[in-house]
């Protein structure tokens, strides 16, 4: 009867986790994948801003590569508005999809 209560036996065996620990230990690995924005440089800032300006003067669709701390987003479309107050673009990806993108969030754009 003592190999059972001890050395791993039934009572060794059956630990127990409570919801809320399990929560917050799925919580915790969550924000554990998180990833740091990269810094970007002036000549990666003027390469966006021209695809950009190129996408939105002659509606021809580019690639964005847009942050996100967990998994980065790439999307192809063309840009519909450049809101210089707001600092964010207009993103038409369909005929009814679209999306307002901050300039920040933009890590690279190409045609």
């Amino acid at each position: 009867m003592s190999s059972k209560l001890n050395d791993n036996g039934i009572i060794e065996s059956s630990r127990l986790m409570l919801p809320e620990h399990r929560e917050a230990y799925l919580a915790h690995m969550h924000e554990s994948n998180r990833k740091e924005k990269p810094i970007l440089d002036e000549q990666e800032w003027q390469l966006i801003g021209q695809a950009l300006m190129e996408s939105y003067q002659e509606r021809v669709a580019i690639t964005l590569t847009v942050f996100d701390p967990f998994d980065d987003s790439v999307m192809r479309g063309v840009v519909d508005r450049i809101d210089q107050n707001r600092k964010e673009i207009k993103f038409v990806r369909g005929d009814e999809d679209y999306s307002f993108i901050p300039f920040k969030n933009i890590l690279s754009a190409s045609i």
